[in-house]
């Protein structure tokens, strides 16, 4: 369990001592940082017109995962997506990496993420996949 605190002045620092990617560079870690912002966007299209580019979402969710691990991941995209984890956590759980609690957001908030409702067009179209 990583009781690491996570806010909005140590977001970068946070994220480039959990990234794991032997080599890289400056601007690819932005890149994979921006995946957070082109998640948004994809969530809010589908919140505005109900399109759902579902297999990008995963595909930058894994990349993400694969970089920063699950549970940081998570934490990671709780931190910046609280307002939508609605829809971001079916394809957590779809990818069967969601855990049970999120530790130290913010000011040490405790997520229990059962208590985190998903939307439940997205979940049927993730059971078709």
């Amino acid at each position: 369990m990583n009781l690491e605190s996570l806010n909005d002045e140590n977001f970068l620092l946070f994220c480039a001592k959990h990234y794991d990617s032997a080599g890289y560079n400056t601007e690819e870690f932005f890149e994979d940082i921006n995946r957070i912002k082109y998640l948004k966007k994809l969530i809010t299209r589908y919140k505005e017109t109900g399109e759902l580019k579902e297999r990008l979402i995963l595909n930058h969710i894994i990349i993400l995962n694969n970089i920063f691990g699950a549970e940081i991941t998570c934490k990671i995209l709780y931190f910046k997506m609280k307002d939508q984890m609605e829809f971001i956590k079916p394809f957590l759980i779809f990818l069967n990496i969601m855990p049970e609690r999120l530790y130290n957001i913010g000011k040490g908030e405790i997520v229990i993420t059962d208590e985190i409702n998903m939307d439940s067009k997205i979940i049927e179209v993730l059971r078709k996949i």
